[in-house]
């Protein structure tokens, strides 16, 4: 069947950052360190990861307002080649989505940025001031990102098949349903690099997402658009 859906990881991959939550620990000065080795093994939950990194902050600063988190994500830059990407699978009728387990404020504001066509991220609680609360809000679980493929080939009335998605990091592997296509993009990390290679996936390493092209539309190359 031919390809219908594309759906991407965000951070890594249409930006060109690593990790929205990492600019919030630079922010503030603070550091995952093992508890995030910890959940990238499966040991912690998306919810017990996010809580912690609240508290990490909120013992930097103890009031921190919902305007000061999207202040961090001034500069943040498209990855080169992104937006052409994305507007020629759409020129030809492709469908294109987010499926990211960053934060809903940049996330939300690439997806905009980009005219995406369906987004979905995880995010904050906030008391009525604006103020951060204690517990995150878990849309996308990194782990399981498949739930939202799903439910994306639900929606628009796909097959597996019609769908490709994109990620960096190991854990996007999950977004690979049965029967769908998986490209891996830009790993940085050895358990990423590793994790591609054992499943068998196409891993396009230099950080330029028009180079994704020739795996999602096989011996084409990258439709020129008005040049550089």
């Amino acid at each position: 069947m031919s390809l219908k859906a594309v759906c991407f990881d965000c951070d890594g991959v249409l930006i060109d950052t690593i990790s929205s939550w990492r600019i919030i620990h630079e922010h503030f000065g603070t550091n995952s360190g093992e508890m995030l080795d910890r959940f990238l093994r499966g040991e912690v939950t998306d919810e017990e990861f996010m809580a912690d990194d609240i508290g990490l902050w909120k013992s930097a600063q103890s009031e921190i307002h919902r305007d000061e988190l999207m202040r961090c994500y001034q500069g943040v830059k498209l990855m080169t080649g992104a937006r052409e990407l994305v507007e020629a699978l759409q020129a030809r009728g492709i469908i294109v989505a987010i499926v990211s387990a960053g934060v809903d404020l940049l996330i939300g504001s690439i997806a905009q940025l980009l005219n995406v066509d369906d987004w979905v991220s995880n995010g904050f609680q906030y008391d009525e001031d604006g103020f951060l609360l204690d517990e995150g809000i878990v849309r996308v679980p990194a782990h399981h990102k498949d739930d939202m493929v799903a439910k994306m080939v639900r929606i628009h009335n796909l097959d597996p098949s019609e769908i490709v998605s994109v990620g960096d990091n190991h854990t996007d592997l999950s977004m690979q349903i049965p029967g769908s296509g998986f490209i891996g993009f830009n790993g940085q990390k050895q358990i990423a690099i590793d994790g591609f290679a054992a499943a068998g996936v196409p891993h396009v390493q230099e950080k330029d997402c028009r180079l994704l092209w020739p795996h999602l539309f096989e011996g084409e190359p990258f439709p020129a658009v008005g040049g550089e």
